[in-house]
């Protein structure tokens, strides 16, 4: 049997051949359905290299295919339209696909997707929704700003969830929370209280009247970690545990991990809380204050290069002990009861491609009962963090941190003046990657080195005549 063809296919051109492939081959059919894997061109084979011919056919039309799917990369950075802000958790929706991603803790967003043409919608709770049209033909970088959208609500539909919505996500036991609710919910005294506020979620229950720490189902105290930009922070109370230390006025956003904690925190045996700080208006310059029972508060922030690169300040500090100087009693007004926090962060973006940020907190409480004893405890962190994309799917995160927690107590004056000083001191270096692979998939992975510095206590005499001398 013989079985001839003249094709042309692709600028490739193939003179009449004779394919014999023995009693195998009993069509021309045999042949061309053979030929069907690949754009028809012509063959010349003996019975003995049919199958090597098969496999070389196979390969190549899998090649083929690749070629004729091409992928670009579709990302940028989403924020606020009235200060700069990044949004965090934002939602990025493919119509044609039915699928998306979501923003990163620094407003980035990633998606793989094939040549063609999309309808991507961008959407965060209380802004409003920006849809747009994109042709991509090639890598492209969309930053997207979205305005806030208060509307009147007319009803509310509450509805059950999906069968198998409980399964699709992999991270369980996350509660995030805009830090705009937290400060419509009722506060004692008029004070917002983190600490407090996420004491009302499920699992979450206080240590005790009148104490600001919290356990989460089950767990200890101690047993929980709280990052402020990234730093941990070791004691998150002010006045003995009645408030914390985290002033409303200076933090954007905080989650509190419950359950399957990822690995980039290292682990915790009860939860986890991440607690996020402003990055300063790079719109406009404005500030707020406020006057409370307890304490006052300020908060200033702005441009400091208009569209590049911004700063936050915010101070608190309660004044208990100035009234007690209005006191008649001698021995009273020599009482000291307060404390006071300050809160900083600068950013500044170098280019698409790098941005730095660099942010710190102090803070500190003080008590004292005249010349016969006196107590200090506070919290130093500094962190500084600087973003890179090395390409339109890859970004990194690396983080420089150091945290202090000091304690002191003593007498101030007599024989028996003495100090007695405790730090916990800790250097953390990590760096953190994230790689979109396609709109269902993310890689993470980073590596994360810590020094910690523990001086459990160390007493010193505060004049010449105390007995701490000897």
């Amino acid at each position: 049997m013989t079985y001839s063809e003249s094709i042309n296919h692709d600028n490739l051109t193939c003179s009449n051949q004779t394919i014999k492939c023995g009693s195998l081959i009993t069509e021309p059919t045999s042949v061309e359905a053979l030929s069907g894997f690949l754009p028809p061109f012509h063959i010349s084979c003996s019975q003995k290299g049919l199958k090597t011919l098969f496999l070389i056919l196979m390969a190549f039309s899998f090649s083929y295919n690749s070629f004729s799917q091409q992928k670009y990369s579709l990302n940028g950075y989403l924020k606020d339209s009235e200060n700069g802000e990044d949004i965090i958790g934002a939602s990025v929706f493919v119509s044609e696909i039915k699928d998306g991603t979501a923003s990163n803790l620094y407003g980035f967003y990633s998606l793989s997707l094939p040549s063609g043409t999309y309808h991507i919608t961008y959407s965060y709770m209380g802004f409003a929704s920006q849809a747009f049209e994109v042709v991509l033909n090639a890598n492209k970088t969309l930053n997207i700003n979205l305005e806030n959208d208060q509307i009147q609500m007319q009803e509310v539909v509450i509805s059950s969830e999906i069968i198998d919505k409980n399964v699709e996500n992999v991270q369980m036991g996350t509660n995030q929370i805009n830090i705009s609710d937290i400060k419509r919910i009722p506060q004692f005294m008029g004070e917002v209280d983190i600490i407090r506020s996420i004491q009302l979620l499920p699992g979450v229950t206080t240590i005790g009247e009148g104490a600001s720490g919290f356990n989460v189902r089950g767990g200890a105290i101690d047993q929980n970690l709280i990052l402020l930009d990234e730093a941990p922070v070791y004691n998150s109370s002010h006045l003995f545990g009645f408030f914390s230390i985290f002033n409303a006025d200076a933090i954007k956003d905080l989650k509190l991990y419950k359950a399957g904690i990822p690995a980039n925190y290292g682990g915790r045996l009860s939860s986890v809380l991440d607690v996020r700080q402003k990055e300063g208006n790079n719109k406009n310059f404005s500030g707020n204050g406020g006057l409370g029972l307890i304490s006052s508060r300020l908060n200033l922030e702005g441009p400091i290069q208009k569209d590049k690169s911004s700063f936050m300040v915010a101070g608190r500090r309660s004044y208990a002990d100035l009234f007690l100087k209005l006191s008649g009693d001698e021995e009273l007004k020599d009482n000291k009861l307060y404390f006071y926090d300050f809160n900083a962060k600068v950013n500044y973006i170098l280019n698409p491609k790098n941005r730095v940020y660099l942010s710190g907190y102090f803070g500190k409480d003080v008590a004292s009962f005249g010349d016969n004893f006196m107590m200090q405890w506070g919290n130093t962190t500094g962190t500084f963090r600087w973003n890179h994309l090395f390409t339109d799917k890859l970004f990194s995160n690396l983080t420089a941190v150091y945290s202090d927690y000091n304690y002191s107590l003593g007498i101030p004056e007599g024989t028996e003046a003495f100090r007695w000083n405790s730090n916990i001191i800790s250097k953390n270096i990590k760096g953190d990657f994230q790689y979109f692979l396609n709109p269902k998939n993310t890689v993470e992975f980073g590596v994360d080195a810590i020094l910690y510095t523990f001086k459990p206590g160390n007493a010193e005499p505060l004049n010449e005549t105390s007995i701490f001398n000897t």
